[in-house]
């Protein structure tokens, strides 16, 4: 599984931060910045956790 985030529409609640915090970062501003695109199957609940509790809708699973 891969994921993105979009910046511009990013809230910087930090959820993602919190919830898998391996794969989300946030810049100085608070802003999103994905650590790792890339989600081994085993962390894939949780990033999905994430990407479901941000309030923006920023995050993102790609298709395969």
């Amino acid at each position: 599984m891969r994921i993105t985030a979009d910046r511009e529409i990013c809230m910087s609640a930090g959820m993602c931060v919190m919830t898998a915090g391996e794969f989300f970062d946030q810049d100085e501003g608070g802003v999103v910045v994905l650590a790792c695109a890339a989600v081994p199957d085993d962390e894939q609940a949780r990033v999905r956790l994430a990407v479901g509790l941000c309030p923006s809708g920023a995050i993102q699973v790609l298709p395969r």
